[in-house]
């Protein structure tokens, strides 16, 4: 099940649920205010790639 994230329009805060995607657009409460005024945004994700360059050697 994803997690989706939501905003309080009331206080700001941003929380996030794990949902259905059928039930994604439903109204959240924010857990801070208790407002039923959310709206769910694009989540960021942070990455953690390196680079993965090899450096070969000839011998000779």
């Amino acid at each position: 099940m994803p997690i989706y994230e939501y905003r309080c329009k009331k206080c700001m805060s941003v929380f996030g649920k794990f949902k259905s995607i059928s039930s994604r657009d439903e109204k959240e409460i924010c857990p801070v205010c208790g407002s039923s005024e959310t709206e769910r945004v694009i989540s960021t994700f942070a990455s953690n790639i390196k680079n993965c360059s090899t450096s070969f050697s000839s011998g000779g």
